[in-house]
């Protein structure tokens, strides 16, 4: 089944000036009543406060209110923190450690009020996903407002329901306050080694949580038999279960055709590790899918497999799909879509739309009416290049946006090589001769291919483009700021049966010249990109350049403009400004600072030195007529913090 060759949306003519809705339509977006009540500021995940205490004239004022410490939550120390807060009603809720416990914040002295843990035991160790997690979601009763819950996801794949008061377990939820989420999946999975999970939060609409699932990563999978991320709606007050959407489709099913050879029976994955958006008026919930088992080979799993690498739109209260749109047809690159969907309102070609824009790790933001599915500005399925692995299959074309334009590298070529100095780009020429390159959607090649390379360069790699940090969006304006980074990874898929008994996993790594980067800078950037024109307005480094590279011997007496460093940063908008790190991501680089950056022109207004990197995504609230921002910090050198930045 080849689903969407050529969609055509709604070409704008004139180049229009940035503008909203008037009037009442904006309130519906960003965070309210200077409150933080979703991960993402707001069910849409605009990330948005229309807060202005903080301003870019006071920012460098800015003081340590408190920092709150996770040493204290084993089993043991953590220092990749990825936690956001939530706020309501006066308290803080947050994640902390590798049990993943609850704890309840004052917001204005760091004091803990509470704490809920929850130990999963042999489950718990066997999960995927064994970390702290990016935090919890909160549901009140329209009807009792004294009902009011925190939903939480553990480390072992159970939803746990606590009252936001007292951190007790709801007993009329489930199980005295616990759901099974590894029953109710259509396929039978092991209670305790069955490796599924969830790092993210859940969401709630309706009355209807909507649930994700994170499964082992795809690198070099052990089988290509492995656990459907299958997403599932259960009710709030109850914990029954209410809906199911396979994400890989059953038989009779819309999709299954796209499984071939009856791939759908064994193949995992495709699941939803991010968080999700919802639009509470419309009652869609929308779904950013990864890819299926495994990330760079798809031999077992040949066809388009729908739903991975999808966009999808279901009815929040019975969990019928009302739209999809497929970025990759069978993926084989690990580009799952990594962060939730972003909802607003804009303006196009002077008609009001209501849209959905999914950043991807593949550096495009794509953007569709969110009632619909229709894309915004065309996406054409253009010719890509074919694989020549044994056994694999690639699709002959695939989606390209034509508006907005990537934000990041895509592809890589000679010209894309290190080029500080003559001595540098040979070396790099010489480590990159021995590899394939091309433009985006190059295939992964053999690491001893029959023409002699010994693998081929991906770019964006595996973990973008943009990662788990997304994006934020100013709803008042329009405008999109997108980070992502660029950093090249080699795929060179081996055959290796005492690691997997798929046919091929991928072994490939490698390094620049001399401890750089392979590839010439920005290796960090933020991306300013106007969504009721698709175009881009500015550009600029995500970072000074870090001090590893700026001393490094090969680079002594050259004069530098700032690089950015090659990792993700959270980010988020005020009123006024936005708000960003300077480093973060797995290897935890950067500056350990938190930026304030001009909208308009990408700026920086001010820089707060912090006790490490940001590692999560900041948040912002008021408190007793003050306003807050809190972030997740992270260094190698002590386990995490939060820590509330606030004017003296």
């Amino acid at each position: 089944m080849r689903l969407g060759k050529v969609i055509h949306g709604f070409v704008t003519g004139a180049v229009l000036s940035v503008g909203v809705f008037p009037g009442s339509a904006l309130a519906q977006y960003g965070a309210t009543d200077g409150e933080w009540s979703y991960y993402g500021g707001d069910a849409g995940s605009t990330k948005y406060a229309p807060l202005d205490q903080i301003n870019g004239d006071n920012f460098n004022d800015l003081e340590v209110a408190w920092t709150w410490q996770t040493e204290n939550f084993g089993p043991r120390p953590e220092n990749y923190y990825r936690v956001t807060p939530i706020m309501v009603n006066g308290v803080l809720y947050a994640t902390a450690g590798s049990r993943r416990a609850v704890v309840a914040i004052d917001p204005t002295t760091g004091e803990t009020l509470w704490m809920y843990r929850y130990d999963d035991g042999r489950r718990g160790e066997a999960a995927p996903r064994l970390n702290s997690g990016r935090g919890v979601a909160y549901w009140e009763d329209p009807d009792n407002p004294a009902d009011r819950r925190i939903l939480l996801i553990t480390p072992g794949y159970q939803l746990v329901a606590l009252d936001a008061d007292t951190g007790q377990p709801i007993p009329s939820f489930g199980a005295n306050g616990w759901v099974d989420l590894k029953q109710g999946l259509d396929r039978e999975v092991d209670p305790i080694d069955g490796a599924i999970g969830s790092s993210s939060p859940p969401i709630v609409s309706r009355g209807v949580i909507v649930v994700g699932a994170a499964l082992i990563p795809g690198t070099a999978p052990e089988s290509r038999d492995n656990v459907p991320g299958h997403i599932r709606g259960y009710d709030v007050r109850t914990g029954e279960r209410k809906w199911i959407f396979h994400t890989i489709p059953h038989p009779g099913e819309f999709g299954n055709d796209t499984w071939e050879d009856g791939s759908w029976e064994y193949t995992g994955n495709a699941g939803v590790w991010p968080p999700f958006s919802v639009d509470h008026d419309l009652g869609y919930v929308y779904l950013p899918t990864e890819l299926g088992t495994g990330d760079y080979y798809g031999g077992h799993r040949l066809g388009d497999n729908l739903f991975s690498n999808s966009l999808v739109c279901l009815d929040v209260e019975t969990g019928e799909r009302v739209w999809h749109f497929q970025m990759i047809h069978h993926g084989i690159w690990d580009w799952d879509n990594p962060a939730p969907p972003i909802l607003l309102d804009v303006t196009v070609d002077g008609r009001p739309r209501k849209i959905v824009v999914q950043v991807t790790k593949q550096a495009w933001a794509y953007v569709f009416d969110r009632e619909t599915g229709e894309p915004i500005w065309p996406i054409e399925e253009r010719p890509v290049a074919q694989t020549d692995v044994p056994g694999e299959r690639t699709s002959p074309t695939q989606p390209f946006p034509t508006k907005p334009l990537a934000y990041d590298l895509q592809g890589f070529t000679l010209d894309d090589l290190i080029d500080f100095t003559p001595e540098l780009r040979q070396e790099a020429f010489e480590i990159v001769s021995q590899y394939r390159l091309g433009p985006i959607f190059t295939p992964p090649s053999l690491i001893d291919a029959e023409d002699g390379t010994k693998g081929t360069i991906q770019v964006p790699n595996q973990t973008g483009g943009t990662n788990w940090t997304g994006a934020t969006v100013d709803p008042e304006t329009g405008v999109l700021f997108v980070p992502s980074y660029t950093s090249p990874s080699l795929r060179a898929l081996t055959n290796d049966p005492t690691v997997s008994d798929m046919d091929f996993i991928d072994a490939g790594r490698i390094r620049g010249p001399r401890g750089l980067p392979i590839v010439r800078p920005p290796w960090g950037r933020i991306t300013a990109i106007d969504l009721n024109t698709g175009d881009h307005i500015w550009m600029v480094p995500n970072s000074d350049t870090p001090e590893t590279y700026k001393n490094n011997p090969a680079l002594r007496g050259l004069d530098i403009e700032p690089t950015g460093t090659p990792t993700w940063v959270g980010a988020i908008t005020t009123k006024t400004l936005l708000i960003a790190g300077a480093g973060g991501g797995f290897r935890l680089d950067g500056e350990p600072v938190l930026r304030a950056l001009d909208k308009t022109n990408g700026a920086v207004l001010g820089k707060v030195d912090l006790p490490g990197v940001t590692c999560g995504v900041p948040m912002t609230y008021m408190a007793d007529d003050k306003q807050y921002v809190v972030t997740a910090v992270c260094s190698r050198q002590h386990p995490a913090q939060l820590v509330a930045l606030t004017l003296p």
